[in-house]
């Protein structure tokens, strides 16, 4: 179970950017609170999940699946740069976080 509430965490962390990158672009303050309500489920995710997965991995996971998804939600749905050492380095997170799963 601690897996699943480790996922749920960088799901909300990467629906926390997305609604950041919402504000940004249009000013509505309904998304601070969507930014605020994403990022205190996915601690609180985080915290759950912590108490079955080693911190370090834990951590590391929750901020790859932040950083990688967020980087697929830019490409894909804001029309951000998707260069060659842009999908390489994503890869290399995803790589990443696949191993210290398989090593905890």
């Amino acid at each position: 179970m601690s897996w699943v509430f480790l996922i749920l965490a960088g799901l909300m962390e990467v629906v926390g950017v997305i609604a950041m990158k919402k504000f940004v672009s249009t000013d509505k303050k309904i998304f601070l609170l969507s930014i605020a309500f994403c990022f205190i489920l996915s601690l609180g995710f985080l915290s759950q999940a912590m108490q079955g997965i080693s911190m370090g991995t834990a951590y590391a996971i929750w901020t790859g699946i932040g950083a990688a998804g967020g980087v697929m939600v830019g490409i894909f749905f804001f029309k951000e740069n998707k260069s060659f050492a842009k999908i390489l380095f994503l890869g290399i997170i995803i790589i990443s976080s696949i191993a210290l799963k398989a090593i905890s």
